[in-house]
């Protein structure tokens, strides 16, 4: 059994819009349809959740019914912050599905995807346990504590951006959210999966994703989106 997990319960704020980014228009259909068909046309995912905040959970219902998302299974909540939200949506799956199913965590603002990434992440968690989307960075990384001046470089070879999804075996996400549950500081500064396991010291393997594969989160982004969606309409 697979299953997507999608997060579409971001506010937006850093668009500038009242419509949180997921519902803004992208092209002929909302972001967060565009990221619902990536997985409903894909055959190896047999189910989809959606994690979105209460007052949106009609609009996200009528997207799915408008553009035929019938591997829907749910919908959950969100919490105060991204992860409670992830975990909110993982405690909702878990309630209905078995503790074995492979779960791809997926950014319902992130509509650019292609199906071979979907199928590496599938076949990287039944190998190694769990998978983490990246792509290469081509530009030169730079670490600053106070935003005035460079306190580190690493290498670029050396550099990767973590992307989404990002997947696990259901039961394990579920325990290693327990576990960073328990700290005193909870999910203070745990910007993603990635980050939750390697503060743990859980191993992480990586699966190289695609460069169009972007976060809907300033405007300039969704006139990326578009050109991307675009060229690939008319190339395939």
């Amino acid at each position: 059994m697979n299953l997507a997990i999608i997060f579409a319960g971001g506010s937006g704020t850093r668009m500038g819009s009242d419509i949180p980014k997921q519902f803004l228009q992208l092209v002929d259909r909302p972001v967060l349809a565009h990221t619902l068909g990536i997985f409903q046309s894909h055959p190896e995912i047999d189910g989809i959740y959606l994690v979105v905040h209460r007052d949106w959970e009609a609009e996200a219902r009528k997207i799915a019914a408008d553009y035929g998302i019938t591997k829907l299974r749910g919908i959950a909540f969100g919490g105060a912050s991204a992860q409670e939200s992830i975990y909110n949506g993982l405690c909702y799956a878990a309630e209905r599905e078995s503790p074995d199913a492979v779960v791809l965590l997926h950014d319902g603002a992130r509509p650019y995807l292609t199906p071979q990434v979907i199928a590496d992440n599938i076949a990287a968690v039944r190998r190694y346990g769990n998978a983490v989307t990246y792509t290469p960075c081509f530009e030169t990384l730079v670490l600053s504590r106070d935003g005035q001046k460079v306190d580190g470089i690493p290498a670029r070879r050396e550099s990767y951006s973590a992307q989404a999804p990002q997947s696990f075996i259901l039961k394990d996400i579920l325990g290693i959210h327990a576990k960073i549950r328990q700290r005193p500081e909870g999910y203070e500064d745990m910007v993603d999966q990635a980050t939750i396991c390697f503060t743990l010291g859980i191993p992480v393997h990586l699966v190289q994703g695609c460069r169009g594969n972007v976060k809907v989160t300033t405007p300039e982004d969704l006139v990326t989106l578009a050109a991307l969606l675009e060229w690939r309409a008319r190339h395939g």
